[in-house]
């Protein structure tokens, strides 16, 4: 983290406490939200939530529980990612996945001008909002150990993005490798970060800012073929 951020980072508030003011209001029809556990679908799925920690740009949390949820048919494209992947054995590690809009907006009033390209501006929403974008990486899964890619995670320079040349040849096959697995299954990658994927069919559902804790499990349609 810069020391911009890290100043900012320590600045008593701008807190959720901003986050009483709501998401813009969109016009059209959505899509109900059917947001699912990730690793309520594939137990094989690791979680890594940076922002349950102060290990993030933020340098505090932001979430109460380290939890991860995508709308139900992200979520099911992001297993048979994950399912391919370990025929080159590596399985995904997820650092985040739904967000509520509050969290965007906090992300937003505490970066810097020359760097808004990395957060999503509140008054639009984000993807992560709408439950179908997801920010992840590549384990391996005989030494259940992260891999390496050209930048960390959060990385707000040149080395983020996805054709960044610097780097190892075997960081850029990587990245290259995860994004193979997550476009076959429906997923756009968001250039200046590697990480960052959005599903899509995201526009078809609405922004929303439900805390994790409140959140309701719903049960799989009938007629939807098990993973």
């Amino acid at each position: 983290m810069t020391a911009t951020l890290c100043a900012l980072a320590l600045l008593p508030a701008l807190a959720l406490a901003q986050a009483t003011q709501q998401p813009p209001k969109e016009e059209g029809e959505f899509r109900a939200p059917d947001l699912v556990e990730i690793v309520k679908l594939d137990k094989s799925i690791r979680l890594q939530i940076r922002y349950a920690t102060s290990n993030n740009f933020v340098g505090r949390p932001v979430y109460k529980e380290a939890r991860a949820f995508l709308q139900r048919p992200a979520a099911e494209a992001l297993v048979s990612a994950h399912r391919a992947l370990k025929k080159h054995g590596y399985g995904l590690l997820v650092f985040d996945g739904y967000r509520p809009w509050r969290v965007t907006k906090l992300f937003w009033e505490i970066t810097p001008e020359d760097r808004k390209q990395f957060v999503a501006d509140p008054s639009k929403g984000s993807r992560h909002n709408r439950g179908c974008a997801v920010d992840l990486t590549l384990y391996d899964l005989r030494t259940k150990r992260e891999v390496e890619m050209p930048s960390g995670y959060d990385d707000f320079t040149e080395r983020a993005h996805v054709n960044y040349a610097g780097g190892t040849g075997e960081q850029r096959r990587l990245r290259d490798l995860l994004r193979s697995a997550m476009e076959a299954t429906g997923f756009k990658v968001y250039e200046p970060e590697w990480w960052h994927y959005d599903y899509k069919d995201w526009r078809q559902y609405p922004i929303q800012d439900v805390p994790f804790e409140e959140i309701k499990p719903t049960r799989p349609a009938k007629n939807r073929p098990a993973l």
